[in-house]
């Protein structure tokens, strides 16, 4: 887990650097960020025998422990399935976005934000606390809102930009509502543990409110209706 840990610095030193590196690179720059988004893709397949024999990996950074707050990586299957779907697709889109963005004057900023949105999706994937899964999840709608608006000199771009953004931010903090719920009925919240909780968890009295809320969150997030309409602006980012 240490080298996932490693990784994510990687990726976020990246997002910082790409926009030097798009501008002073050439034509093989958008290649190099490609090729570090790959080498995740390549380093989360060596976890696949371990994952596949039913083990779980984690990793805690205690920080608050006092308040659940800590910073947690955890891996497992699933986990694993999105990661490697992160960094194996975003890998593509470096690279295709490379020629395609060309006549964008701003290219730059485009991929400081789309590795941005890449590592906040993958540090969601593996967090390990839902405190941490909170964190990065809000930063998805973050970089989201400067992708949908990347064209911020167009009016509907902005209206988009800033619809997505409040609708997907305002879900973000009713499934916080409902991670406190959670955290207050097992008495933490670390994934791992709650995960062998259900009993206690199903069985609380704040069980429905916590359930709607974080539904509320990820309704939201995935444009399911009745949120779905924010969805088509969102189109107005390049693609």
């Amino acid at each position: 887990m240490n080298g996932i840990l490693v990784y994510l610095l990687i990726l976020l030193i990246a997002a910082l650097l790409s926009p030097a590196i798009i501008q002073k690179g050439g034509r093989h720059a958008a290649w190099l960020l490609g090729l570090i988004s790959a080498a995740g893709f390549a380093m989360f397949l060596t976890y696949a025998p371990l994952t596949s024999a039913g083990e779980k990996l984690s990793l805690t950074i205690n920080w608050l422990p006092e308040l659940y707050l800590n910073f947690s990586l955890y891996l497992d299957g699933l986990s694993l399935f999105f990661a490697l779907l992160i960094t194996g697709m975003g890998a593509l889109v470096l690279v295709f976005a490379g020629k395609y963005m060309q006549p964008y004057p701003l290219r730059h900023r485009f991929f400081f934000l789309i590795l941005l949105f890449e590592f906040a999706m993958l540090a969601l994937v593996i967090s390990g606390n839902l405190f941490t899964m909170f964190i990065f999840w809000e930063l998805t709608s973050v970089s989201s809102f400067l992708l949908v608006g990347f064209s911020h000199e167009k009016p509907e771009a902005r209206n988009a930009a800033l619809q997505a953004l409040l609708i997907t931010v305002a879900g973000g903090l009713a499934m916080m509502a409902g991670f406190i719920i959670l955290g207050q009925a097992a008495g933490t919240l670390e994934i791992p543990l709650l995960l062998k909780s259900g009993d206690i968890i199903r069985n609380h009295p704040h069980y429905l409110p916590a359930l709607l809320l974080i539904l509320a969150g990820a309704f939201t997030k995935s444009a399911q209706f009745p949120f779905h309409f924010w969805l088509p602006g969102a189109m107005q980012a390049p693609s």
